[in-house]
């Protein structure tokens, strides 16, 4: 992330305001989530500042629970709800970086290996902190944690 970059709840507001004029329901619904847990986050007494790496988090939260829900309405027969929860999924995710694709992951995750030095599943745990905090947020932790098994067991 830029320092550059505009900071979350700002492009948020923006979205807002052109969603309003849009007239766009899914939009509104979606922006009006985000807006509502920067809100909580800011309000909640953990002392955590709404850094960069808080939004992500923040985001990926609400796109977890975007999914799960889709996935629970599928199963019930209920695509209408499902429909809803994917339009909001497709609107958050205009919010997080770029999600790496299996080779740029994998070359990273090399790289880590490298500098660390790392050579058995030993060395596990300081190849996926240091992998966390490098990708942040544009690849699944799951994603992230099968690699690095694949390349310490090679």
């Amino acid at each position: 992330m830029y320092l550059c970059m505009m900071q979350l709840e700002e492009k948020v507001m923006q979205a807002l305001k052109q969603a309003m004029k849009d007239k766009d329901q899914a939009a509104l619904r979606t922006l009006r989530a985000i807006k509502s847990a920067i809100l909580i986050f800011k309000t909640s007494r953990t002392g955590e500042i709404l850094d960069d790496a808080a939004e992500i988090r923040l985001l990926q939260k609400l796109v977890k629970q975007r999914k799960e829900s889709a996935s629970i309405f599928r199963e019930q027969k209920r695509d209408d709800l499902a429909n809803t929860e994917e339009e909001e999924l497709v609107i958050l995710e205009q919010f997080l970086p770029q999600p790496l694709n299996n080779d740029e992951l994998m070359a990273l995750i090399q790289e880590i290996i490298t500098r660390t030095g790392s050579s058995s599943m030993k060395d596990m745990g300081k190849v996926m902190g240091l992998a966390n905090q490098e990708v942040a947020g544009r690849a699944e932790g799951k994603t992230i944690s099968d690699m690095v098994k694949k390349l310490l067991a090679e």
